[in-house]
């Protein structure tokens, strides 16, 4: 659906959220409604990727270690992630779960790496646990959003980071109105031709332009409890990533 929605543009969406999380080696990341793992699996390329930079400057202020030295020091934490790093995936569809659990072992995703059955409404964890909280494209059908927000602020650790990537309001009067017809009038008939779903992609769209507005969602957040509440709108508004943080 989101190739759908979003033409796949979605993929470079989800890139940006995670630039702007910038994990660092140890983080406790929560990725919520994620069961098809996207979030999770760039989690780990990030971090990874930033622990081989910090070797690389390591290894370069020692040029007169051997190549046994060096691979070995690659070797130790190849299969885990560095300082620790963990992703929870949580998502209540058990489906959605079973088909992020097969990406992950076709791609060779394992340490540092979980899945949880759980309720957004009802997180099924312990207070102050987490260093980041995702959600993206799933808080939207979430039933009773406020809830679902103070769920994340419960599990956040002191200054832990609260990060929505959701469709949203554009902004420019004139992508709008294209955007509203490619809304209504294209993708529930590519939900045809592709799933044989006229219903569920309509129901995609609708429960888009039922979402709140940047500012209305913003305000939502700080209600939950959470400060420096900011967002950020990605092509035109027709996305957004909110941020907040429990301090």
């Amino acid at each position: 659906m989101n190739d759908s929605m979003s033409l796949g543009i979605h993929r470079l969406w989800k890139d940006i959220l995670l630039h702007q999380m910038n994990p660092y080696p140890g983080t406790q990341l929560l990725d919520v409604a994620g069961g098809t793992g996207d979030i999770a699996f760039r989690f780990i390329n990030y971090v990874r990727s930033q622990w081989e930079h910090q070797i690389r400057q390591k290894l370069k202020s020692h040029q007169n270690l051997s190549w046994q030295e060096i691979s070995k020091s690659y070797e130790e934490e190849e299969l885990k992630l560095p300082g620790g790093s963990q992703v929870v995936v949580c998502d209540i569809n058990k489906e959605m779960i079973k088909v992020g659990k097969q990406k992950a072992q076709h791609l060779g995703y394992s340490e540092g790496l979980s899945w949880v059955v759980g309720n957004a409404e009802e997180l099924p964890f312990n207070d102050n646990k987490f260093d980041v909280y995702t959600i993206a494209f799933g808080i939207r059908n979430v039933t009773h959003i406020d809830q679902a927000l103070q769920e994340a602020y419960r599990v956040l650790k002191p200054g832990g980071r609260f990060l929505c990537l959701e469709f949203s309001q554009v902004s420019n009067p004139l992508v709008s109105r294209l955007y509203d017809l490619y809304s209504f009038q294209v993708i529930p008939v590519l939900g045809e031709i592709i799933a044989g779903d006229w219903k569920s992609y309509q129901y995609l769209v609708e429960s888009i332009r039922r979402f709140p507005a940047q500012e209305v969602f913003k305000a939502m957040i700080e209600d939950a409890g959470f400060l420096k509440v900011e967002y950020r709108n990605l092509t035109a508004g027709i996305v957004a990533i909110h941020s907040g943080f429990k301090l």
